[in-house]
């Protein structure tokens, strides 16, 4: 007969190591991929003799935080093992099972901390991350790549920056575009603001036209103005910039789904539907983000079911070692959804939840097995 109510003072108990546990193994998971990341920084830099190990060793620390919340179901699956592995050799799992107390009850502390950990990771984290991998992003293609970012998006509007070599031999030149829709081939904009300036970034010339499109690598303006200092605004029927610029290294170069926090993504999503722009990605990542918690929460219950077997019975190896193999199942599962998801073939919530419902189901299975035989 099972008692009505959990302890809190073995709630607390069990919470406590599941959770040091799961984040050591966290940070460790982390560690191991930031030194791989690092070594791969470092062979990209060594063709760069002005890049010092200081600035290698920094876009190595801003990638961890992204690479810790990519690790954290894994770090729930590996640490809620080695927890419950450890209470099952203690004999401490037998003693709750001998106080009456069903697996259902003393795992519900274990995966409301999992939860937990998932919430703070998803909620807090995601923005800190955010920052941190936008400003790696920005140094190495500044730095190891060469190739400055030229398309960023704004709560605003669109930016794009391009050379111009039509004023001075080394000018540049930055578009404010409000609003843009693809058109096959094209990109057509509305109420363009183009700055041009000389090799020094001083403004020669302000152009502000009503519509305008991108096409062929040359830029076509409407009823445009050109505004000049001391001057009245000078009419301009029609404006022709040239361009490097072309509507699928616009499309490819926006924003990064990984630079964008969980609360900017819905702000976001919504300016690329605007604009015309697919969002795919970006709610799969925000989808993915959501569907956090609850996946850490799954890979609690999963820890469970295969490390909560009495060492008496033996087999205990081969049951951690099917743990570890169904963790990286449910891995290569959530990249093929992903996969599908960016492919169209699945909608972006079906495609970021399904792995977590498949992990919910095999878990639940394995301790309605383990509890009722």
């Amino acid at each position: 007969m099972h008692h009505a109510y959990f302890p809190k003072t073995l709630a607390r108990y069990l919470g406590r190591k599941f959770t040091l546990t799961s984040l050591a193994t966290t940070i460790a998971l982390t560690g191991l991929i930031s030194l791989f990341d690092f070594i791969d920084v470092l062979r990209r830099a060594s063709s760069h003799p002005d890049v010092s190990l200081w600035v290698v060793l920094l876009i190595s620390t801003l990638h961890a935080p992204y690479y810790l919340i990519y690790v954290l179901p894994f770090g729930m699956l590996l640490g809620g093992m080695t927890c419950f592995s450890r209470l099952s050799r203690s004999s401490e799992l037998i003693v709750m099972r001998a106080a009456g107390l069903s697996a259902w009850q003393f795992l519900s502390s274990p995966v409301f901390c999992a939860i937990m950990l998932g919430v703070i990771v998803s909620t807090g984290l995601s923005p800190l991350s955010s920052i941190m991998f936008r400003h790696a992003s920005q140094l190495d293609n500044k730095l190891l790549r060469g190739e400055p970012s030229s398309t960023f998006f704004q709560k605003n509007g669109l930016w794009l920056r391009q050379h111009d070599t039509t004023t001075t031999p080394n000018g540049e030149a930055i578009l404010h575009v409000s609003r843009g829709h693809l058109r096959g081939d094209s990109l057509q904009v509305e109420h363009i603001s183009l700055f041009r300036l000389d090799e020094h970034f001083h403004l020669i010339d302000r152009i502000e036209a009503s519509s305008g499109e991108l096409k062929d690598h040359n830029w076509q303006f409407y009823n445009a103005f050109r505004l000049l200092p001391a001057h009245t605004p000078q009419a301009l029927d029609h404006l022709s910039l040239p361009s490097e610029l072309t509507v699928d290294r616009i499309r490819t170069s926006t924003t990064p789904p990984d630079t964008l926090s969980l609360w900017a993504l819905p702000c976001f999503i919504k300016l690329l539907s605007r604009s015309g722009f697919s969002t795919i990605q970006y709610r799969l990542h925000f989808q993915a983000l959501l569907a956090l918690p609850l996946l850490a929460g799954t890979m609690a219950l999963v820890s469970a079911g295969f490390s909560m077997r009495s060492t008496r019975r033996g087999g205990v190896a081969r049951m951690l070692g099917a743990g570890i193999t169904t963790g990286f199942a449910l891995f290569t599962v959530s990249k093929i959804a992903e996969q599908l998801g960016k492919s169209g073939a699945l909608p972006p919530l079906l495609a970021s939840w399904a792995p977590t419902g498949a992990g919910l189901c095999l878990a639940a299975a394995l301790l309605l097995h383990m509890e009722d035989g």
